[in-house]
């Protein structure tokens, strides 16, 4: 496949996941009613991993001892500590803030990955961005303990998140240059992530009630995280982070808040105030800043090279 393909298939793919994961804010907060957070986590984990060995069941060896501690970190960052920090905001605040807040995640990848990969970087405008986005986030948290009562702690967590996203795309951008094939990458991420999780359910004394289980709405819910949201949609964020790079996929988080706020509202009958109006269109307004810089930056350096 040429590297014109790969491009465009790798913006493709990117927008595709996130569309498909701005609706997980929404499943996992219906299955929150029944379930712990780090219950959701790992059963989407473990049907993410049970697919994907499915499709890709040979080994994965790796010719670098070293190159494990990435994949566990990746595992930590990406699956653990990312997920249940925001699964955990989602009992305590909104899924349509959780949804909103995290979207702001592409600037911490931008700085995460610009720490570590010299050739990504971004420019003054980005942070410029960066600034008013992060002013209509302050509007809506505001908007949220003053009308909606949201606790402050959960919009915290889920602030929280974004770092751990950060850290995992940078993590993902190094294990993409070792050129594995993307199904076992993926597999293996999650492999480190379900070890990661068996101690925390320990101490949460975690348990699954079948006659729960069954429930269609649960089911149903389950296997979008497990087999769609997770296995398939990891892998093409993975792809397409390896293709395109980290922070061009990461621009696409943009598109996930939209699908958020119109499933939070349709199916959860979450309200919305006209600060939380303006305040995502400030965020918008903020991304729409740094993803234009950040396309004209790196049409400099395709041209320098």
């Amino acid at each position: 496949m040429t590297n014109d393909k790969k491009q465009v298939l790798g913006h493709v793919m990117a927008c595709s996941t996130q569309i498909m994961w701005g609706a997980t804010f929404v499943s996992t907060k219906v299955l929150l009613q029944y379930f712990l957070p780090a219950e959701v986590l790992f059963t989407r984990a473990v049907l993410a991993f049970l697919a994907l060995m499915a499709i890709y069941p040979h080994r994965l060896k790796l010719r670098e001892l070293k190159q494990e501690l990435f994949f566990a970190g990746a595992g930590l960052f990406g699956i653990v500590m990312y997920f249940m920090l925001e699964n955990t905001a989602l009992t305590m605040t909104y899924a349509s803030n959780v949804g909103i807040i995290v979207a702001c995640a592409p600037f911490f990848v931008a700085v995460m990955v610009g720490f570590f990969f010299k050739n990504e970087k971004s420019g003054i405008f980005f942070y410029i961005g960066f600034v008013v986005a992060m002013a209509g986030i302050i509007m809506i948290s505001m908007s949220g303990q003053k009308n909606l009562q949201l606790n402050p702690l959960g919009d915290g967590l889920a602030f929280l998140a974004m770092i751990s996203w950060g850290c995992y795309s940078a993590l993902i951008k190094k294990i993409g240059e070792w050129e594995y094939p993307i199904v076992a990458v993926t597999r293996r991420v999650y492999f480190y992530g379900i070890l990661f999780l068996i101690p925390v359910l320990i101490q949460q004394k975690a348990s699954w009630k079948p006659e729960i289980l069954m429930k269609p709405e649960v089911l149903a819910n389950f296997l979008f995280l497990g087999l769609c949201a997770s296995a398939m949609g990891f892998m093409l964020w993975n792809l397409a982070t390896t293709w395109i790079g980290a922070i061009k996929t990461s621009v696409y988080i943009y598109v996930s808040p939209v699908v958020t706020v119109v499933l939070s509202v349709l199916v959860l009958h979450e309200k919305m105030t006209m600060a939380s109006v303006a305040g995502a269109a400030l965020i918008f307004v903020g991304l729409v800043i740094s993803q234009k810089k950040q396309s004209l930056f790196n049409r400099k350096e395709n041209y320098i090279e």
